[in-house]
């Protein structure tokens, strides 16, 4: 089964294979909400409590078959996560780590709901909320699931060392172990900004 994959405009087009062991959470913490922030995109990527719904999955169930050349990425700090998103609209697309070794990919929600489909129909209920201390609204969500995530994702990425999947990435050139558009290194003011803003 593949789950569309798009960006707001169009641009940018794919699918995800459907694993049947991705993992589908929210996550609170203040660097989802920056990065959200960043992209102007606060409104329709974080909820009421200000959590960004995600799905954990490997780089080789994700393809990007049109526009690849508008992913562009940012570090909200020079050991960060890569923050993947389209140029030409904005949207979120994933957060990877900065290591092609490491195949774990969490794809933000909005890439996931265009052309009708929800994340829901492919991967299944929510299953974890993470970093709760950290949401935005008076009373906080009750995190869940966290452990049980933990341990899929690191047999997720043992599968993907053992049978050869990590190979198998679209956001990274495999045979240099780049990210195909350097990632933007965001300042240590630029990032204080961003998460004291609530307008964005």
């Amino acid at each position: 089964m593949k789950h569309p994959l798009a960006c707001r405009c169009g641009q940018l087009n794919g699918y995800v294979v459907c694993s049947g062991h991705e993992n589908r959470g929210i996550c609170y913490c203040t660097d989802c909400q920056a990065f959200a922030k960043y992209l102007g995109q606060g409104s329709t990527v974080l909820d009421q409590a200000g959590g960004t719904e995600i799905v954990q999955t490997l780089s080789e169930f994700v393809h990007i078959t049109e526009g690849k050349d508008a992913l562009r990425c940012i570090k909200l700090r020079e050991r960060g996560l890569l923050r993947w998103y389209s140029a030409c609209c904005k949207t979120p697309i994933a957060n990877t780590p900065d290591n092609v070794n490491l195949a774990f990919v969490g794809l933000v929600h909005n890439c996931l709901e265009g052309q009708g489909h929800q994340p829901a129909e492919s991967f299944g209920t929510v299953k974890m909320a993470a970093f709760t201390e950290s949401a935005t609204s008076r009373l906080k969500p009750k995190a869940y699931g966290v452990p049980s995530a933990m341990m899929r994702i690191v047999i997720m990425l043992l599968k993907a060392r053992i049978f050869g999947g990590f190979k198998k990435n679209p956001f990274f050139n495999i045979e240099t172990g780049q990210a195909i558009s350097p990632p933007r290194v965001l300042s240590a003011d630029e990032l204080e900004q961003l998460k004291h803003n609530d307008a964005a």
